[in-house]
């Protein structure tokens, strides 16, 4: 009876329809690509959309920045269309809004004209106000250099970093300068920022300001898509993004060093005001660590456009994470504390997914920034720049098992079965 209905469906649609259909599809997968979306997840929807309507056809091949979309037999008109996707910011709330409209396709069979009108609402969908990214970079800023240990003067030296940060992001590096270039340009502004920050009394600890500050310039994003797409077996998309990542670290680190070595007598005492700063008690230091990477993984989720009723659960799953591995530094190694706190990331995630039927990647991508050894980049820079070789190779050595570490943690969750999670509000079909 069900197989029935379904041809009777397919005979409905004529082959202009059909052809509608295949645009739909190509301009879904286009949003979801553009906007930080996995290489699964696009395939995934470009052909629900179509096997829904009886495009039976439909061959998509998706790469990083690209789409290749076919379809036609003897049944079917013929249908091919490239589209390159140029590599842009996240904006999760459009996934999301996506990945619900795939849902209320196979629910409701809503007319493909209805779709394409959708579809054209979620890339209209409006960014947050300039002043409210700025002051979620400064927040972010702020809370992870507390997370990170730095003191409250710290912390209003690194909010107002953070803030100018964004400014530079927003208005120069964005629409004017290459990837490198701008991260360069990004690293060196942090460390002149908190250099003079530092000098005039607005910090204590040069170090931790810069550690915090750097972190709206970690590429979470294309780290996190890029293990995702490796464990689903997209190698060459996972790989590509993965090296994305790895030079956006690079050549923060490039521009970290190049101030630090440009303007050395700014920072003299910047080692050992670290070891200055006076610290709270163990318990203490570990509650108001939690809150800050809670604080600071609510303020990404906003700069990622994660919707607003998800910043709970974000700001949940990242404070979690890193109060696991705040647990776990001191009675196992930096690489294992943080392969068990990236499994709770992943855990959390996934269970939030399904509950709350939408991405993964909604919660996963700020959840895990925490995590990303943004101080180990930091630290290797540093100590590279200063001729401690030695130093600068351990904490190299640190910052990739604290990755692989992450890597394996991600890996592992993903293979587990969907049902494990099926429990809450409901279930969806991929998490």
């Amino acid at each position: 009876m069900e197989n029935g209905r379904r041809q009777k469906r397919k005979r409905a649609y004529s082959a202009q329809e059909r052809r509608l259909v295949l645009d739909c599809a190509m301009q879904a997968g286009s949003i979801l690509l553009k906007n930080g979306a996995e290489i699964f997840r696009v395939e995934e929807t470009v052909a629900r959309i179509c096997t829904h309507y009886g495009v039976e056809s439909e061959k998509a091949f998706v790469l990083s920045n690209g789409i290749f979309l076919t379809a036609g037999s003897g049944d079917e008109p013929f249908y091919a269309k490239v589209q390159h996707i140029p590599v842009s910011g996240a904006r999760l709330d459009r996934v999301a809004a996506v990945n619900q409209l795939s849902r209320e396709i196979e629910e409701k069979d809503l007319p493909p004209q209805e779709i394409r009108r959708r579809l054209t609402e979620i890339e209209e969908m409006l960014e947050k106000p300039v002043l409210v990214k700025l002051l979620a970079s400064a927040v972010g800023s702020g809370c992870f250099c507390c997370m990170f240990g730095g003191s409250l003067t710290d912390c209003a030296g690194a909010f107002l970093t953070g803030f100018l940060l964004y400014i530079y992001v927003l208005k120069l590096f964005t629409p004017h300068l290459s990837k490198i270039i701008g991260n360069i340009g990004g690293g060196a502004l942090v460390t002149v920022l908190c250099m003079l920050l530092c000098r005039v009394g607005l910090g204590e600890s040069m170090n931790y300001m810069i550690i915090g500050s750097i972190m709206p310039l970690i590429p979470g994003i294309p780290f996190t898509n890029g293990v995702r797409d490796i464990a689903d077996g997209d190698y060459i998309a996972g790989s590509v993004r993965l090296l994305d990542a790895i030079l956006v670290f690079v050549c923060i680190a490039a521009g970290v060093g190049l101030v630090i070595t440009g303007f050395p007598l700014l920072t003299e005492g910047a080692a050992s005001a670290a070891a200055q700063t006076t610290l709270p008690p163990a318990a203490a230091q570990t509650a108001v660590s939690t809150l800050a990477a809670a604080g600071g993984t609510v303020a990404f989720a906003l700069l990622f456009g994660v919707p607003g009723r998800f910043y709970p659960c974000c700001g949940m799953i990242g404070g979690a994470g890193w109060l696991l591995y705040s647990l776990l530094e001191g009675r196992f190694s930096a690489a294992a504390a943080t392969f068990f706190a990236a499994v709770l990331v992943m855990l959390l995630s996934r269970f939030f997914a399904v509950r709350e039927k939408c991405p993964v990647t909604v919660f996963l991508i700020s959840g895990i920034i925490p995590l990303v050894p943004g101080a180990g980049i930091y630290w290797a820079a540093y100590y590279m720049v200063t001729d401690q070789l030695a130093e600068a190779a351990d904490a190299g050595f640190a910052a990739v098992k604290a990755v692989a570490a992450i890597v394996l943690g991600i890996v592992c969750i993903f293979g587990l079965p969907q049902g494990l999670f099926a429990v809450g509000k409901g279930h969806a079909k991929k998490a």
